[in-house]
């Protein structure tokens, strides 16, 4: 009976130490206090309302960037206004090399040509005699992102022999492009033949040059074999099929006749 009062004795003190040793172990787990209820003593008080602090700076970051991420489609958050300096770029830079034959005109129309770009668009310019070329750069006055585009498409415009007036149209509108192209990139011509398509897209006194151009709204520049056009996309498209027929080979008058039926739908549409 000792023996037997002995091994009772050692089976109840095992069970008297196992919720000791389960609330030290829930002590221990803190995700497991806070799940208690609020009748517990001691401690866990301070576990809870320690814990229940630092759950609102949580959940308030997670709406932050739940907040980013709905801000912005690809997930990053907006740059401040002082990062993003009104979309201009500072200290972009552009060089336009300019043929020899047009220095001497440029030196002619300088002042025509810098006036426009240091007015409208704000950019700083200056001729490099050296390179012979033209140096353009965006300043703090620069607003517009595409300042410095335009203002090298309008410099190159000239340097094509495109007047001053008809390249100033870059600066003012948005819809204006440059095309160029060869004889050669349509049909390959040498000797009188190549003489005879240049004639041919010329005229007598340029007069068929000058209808294609009142007829399409383009500007048209013929240097030698080179061929330069300045406008929109639609009516490029419509002079340089009257001058692709013509190196070709229609005659002029057939070409008119086309030019006048695309006139007549230009007007009806607008």
């Amino acid at each position: 009976m000792a023996h037997k009062s002995h091994r009772q004795k050692a089976l109840q003190a095992q069970l008297e130490a196992q919720p000791t040793l389960s609330l030290v172990s829930q002590k221990t787990k803190k995700p497991k206090v806070v799940e208690q209820s609020m009748d517990i003593d001691g401690d866990d008080d301070v576990l809870i309302s320690s814990s229940s602090s630092t759950l609102p700076s949580t959940s308030t970051a997670e709406q932050t960037n739940a907040t980013a991420s709905t801000s912005s489609g690809s997930g990053f958050a907006p740059l401040p206004q002082s990062q993003t300096n009104n979309g201009v770029l500072k200290g972009e830079f552009r060089r336009i090399p300019i043929p020899p034959h047009r220095m001497t005109p440029l030196k002619k129309e300088w002042v025509n040509l810098y006036t426009p770009m240091v007015d409208m668009l704000g950019l700083q310019v200056r001729m490099n005699t050296m390179r012979r070329s033209v140096e353009l750069k965006t300043s703090g006055h620069t607003v517009d992102t595409g300042a410095i585009q335009k203002g090298a498409d309008f410099v190159k415009a000239f340097s094509l022999g495109f007047d001053v007036n008809d390249a100033l149209a870059l600066l003012r509108l948005d819809d204006l492009y440059l095309d160029s192209f060869e004889i050669k990139d349509v049909k390959t011509l040498h000797g009188d033949h190549l003489s005879r398509a240049i004639g041919r897209i010329a005229g007598e006194g340029g007069k068929v040059k000058f209808s294609i151009e009142n007829a399409s709204r383009t500007r048209i520049v013929l240097a030698d074999t080179h061929i330069h056009i300045l406008g929109s996309v639609q009516n490029i498209k419509i002079a340089r099929d009257a001058i692709v027929s013509l190196i070709l080979g229609s005659p002029p008058g057939k070409v008119y006749a086309h030019l006048k039926m695309v006139g007549a739908r230009m007007k009806q549409r607008f």
